[in-house]
């Protein structure tokens, strides 16, 4: 197969990798014993067929499909197969209710909606009389509705002919739409082309200064999220990565271990789970910790080195050696962390405390900013990292700030708008092309940015001072028993907090130290274990004034987990859930 001179689309780079790597694995599922895998031939061979199936549902170039399924090959067969003819691929986030799903789908018009199971199908057949444009139902296990396409019938197709459908895609044709998560309002349709998402990648590679090609790396985060899509997908396509699929963010651990990724995307909560999980285990071992903690005194000092591009010492370099084989590699190792060549974070600040762990202990994490509306990333740099800032422009982007200190972005990866919303898509791109993000920030004179906190997420207290609950929570969060906390005091006398404990490290902490209760419930009303929370938040406010420094704080019983009624399914907060849902504790908090 010779790839022709075709537009510079995601199909047409699927080809080129496919011409190039056919024989290689691409995809892989069901760690362990029931693993199975995907070469790119075998790959494209499903992509092709899944295609012809669509086609002969009456699926045809402009037209959208919705799709419902968790990390799995299959995602990336579908998404493929729906783009090589012409159409649109859309991920919902999996945990979205019937009205959720008739809202998404129904907005975006979908034809066809590609689902995983059962469970999946019901929520869709649910809302299925509010949806008029959708024509068929495909499963892609088995299910007990004749009325519903399998995913088999569809593989068993015909194929198209890859190198024809790969041409029918154009640069600025809708790649895919990404739905905002909903913390301000109704989701926003986000619409980004095959242009925005080639360019993205490109810049990514050469923010990286090297070709990752043939990488390992993990899937796990929702797919309907910009930065699992354009890392795994889109970047899986374009570097023939090695995808792992895990299908449930909980057997991370064993994903990681088993597959020894060489390049990690994770959102702040799945690092800070990773550093709660070794403080742990340290934490039994106190001899043990002190090596450990010295090792990494060393290990800060030649990160230091590195981000700043200097060669090490010949005693720096000797010590590092030493401190790295006996403590430092190991607990790479045994994390399954030792290959990497880069982690990166991004979605949410990640305290600063914790990117340093990693970066002491050997392990090359760096964050990066971006929204949906950037096709990710819009600042990053990789290696040359500041700890408190988000890096500097990608290659090929413009960055700014406004009078106000809003930050502004322009480049090849700058969305086209909002699906059917014109008002709201003026609002945020401007008619010189500069995406106004809602972030305020501050750029020092190497063009590093600090992200000081969303525009309107802001708080200003009764004395008119203006504080950054997402810098207080990153604090907040660095401190070893705190899990999550939410930040509250607009128009009140002082800050407060609502703090949930780290599920990992307060049961063992509460044992060492002869605390009487053993469950959530029982820790969070502790009085050893409230003495060493209050003890951690002055901890955390010794970093801000005493304007900005929480002052009263309350510890919750209930745990809070991804898309739920306080965190979206990339565990961002829902400021607006949360208040509504802990109104009367939060009262409590001002003696009202």
């Amino acid at each position: 197969m010779t790839p022709v001179a075709l537009p510079d689309t995601i199909p047409g780079r699927f080809l080129r990798t496919v011409s190039d790597r056919a024989e290689e694995v691409a995809l892989r599922s069901k760690l362990g014993e029931e693993a199975r895998s995907l070469t790119f031939g075998e790959y494209a061979d499903q992509a092709t067929r899944a295609a012809a199936g669509l086609a002969a549902l009456g699926v045809q170039p402009g037209d959208r499909v919705v799709m419902l399924m968790g990390n799995r090959p299959e995602f990336h067969v579908a998404d493929v197969a729906v783009l090589l003819l012409g159409a649109t691929p859309i991920s919902i986030y999996n945990s979205s209710s019937p009205e959720q799903i008739a809202y998404l789908a129904g907005h975006a018009e979908a034809a066809v909606a590609i689902v995983e199971d059962d469970d999946y199908l019901n929520r869709v057949l649910d809302v299925r009389s509010d949806l008029p444009d959708l024509r068929h139902l495909v499963a892609v296990e088995p299910v007990n509705d004749a009325t519903v396409e399998s995913w088999d019938e569809l593989l068993g197709a015909a194929p198209v002919e890859l190198e024809r459908a790969a041409a029918i895609a154009q640069p600025h044709d809708l790649a895919t739409i990404i739905y905002t998560s909903g913390t301000t309002g109704p989701p926003k349709g986000v619409m980004l082309d095959h242009h925005n998402i080639c360019w993205t990648v490109d810049s990514l590679r050469e923010a990286l200064g090297f070709a990752p090609d043939r990488s390992r790396i993990v899937s796990y985060l929702p797919m309907a999220h910009i930065a699992e899509r354009v890392t795994t997908h889109y970047g899986g396509i374009a570097f023939a990565y090695e995808v792992t699929t895990c299908p449930d963010i909980r057997l991370l651990g064993a994903a990681l271990v088993e597959t020894r990724p060489q390049i990690l995307f994770g959102v702040p909560r799945t690092f800070e789970k990773i550093h709660s999980t070794v403080q742990a285990v340290l934490a039994s071992d106190p001899a043990r910790a002190e090596v450990f903690a010295q090792a990494l005194e060393v290990g800060a000092r030649v990160a230091e080195h590195r981000a700043r591009g200097d060669d090490l010492s010949v005693e720096l370099a000797a010590e590092y050696e030493k401190v790295d084989a006996e403590s430092l590699r190991p607990a790479r190792q045994l994390l399954g962390l030792d290959d990497l060549r880069i982690a990166v974070t991004a979605a949410a600040p990640i305290p600063v405390e914790v990117l340093q762990f990693f970066r002491s202990a050997g392990i090359p994490l760096s964050e990066l900013y971006g929204l949906s509306e950037s096709t990710g990333p819009m600042s990053w740099d990789p290696f040359r990292v500041k700890p408190g800032t988000v890096g500097r422009a990608i290659p090929g982007m413009e960055l700014r700030l406004a009078d106000d200190g809003e930050v502004l972005g322009r480049g090849g990866n700058i969305f086209r708008g909002y699906l059917h919303d014109p008002e709201r898509t003026a609002e945020t791109l401007d008619d010189d092309g500069w995406l106004h993000t809602g972030d305020i920030g501050e750029l020092d004179d190497e063009g590093y940015l600090r992200i000081v906190d969303r525009k309107k997420e802001l708080i200003i207290t009764a004395g008119g001072k203006n504080v950054s609950p997402a810098n207080l929570e990153a604090a907040l969060k660095a401190q070893p028993l705190i899990g999550q906390a939410c930040v509250v005091g607009d128009g009140e006398d002082y800050m407060a907090a609502l703090l949930v404990l780290d599920a990992d490290v307060a049961p063992a902490w509460a044992a060492q130290h002869g605390a009487v209760g053993t469950t959530a419930s029982e820790l969070a009303s502790d009085p050893v274990v409230l003495a060493e929370i209050a003890r951690e938040v002055e901890t955390a406010n010794e970093r801000f004034s005493h304007a900005e420094a929480v002052r009263e704080f309350t510890v919750l019983a209930d745990e809070w987990l991804p898309d739920s009624d306080e965190l979206t399914p990339t565990m961002k907060l829902k400021r607006r859930g949360i208040a509504k849902k802990y109104a009367t504790e939060i009262a409590a908090l001002y003696d009202r």
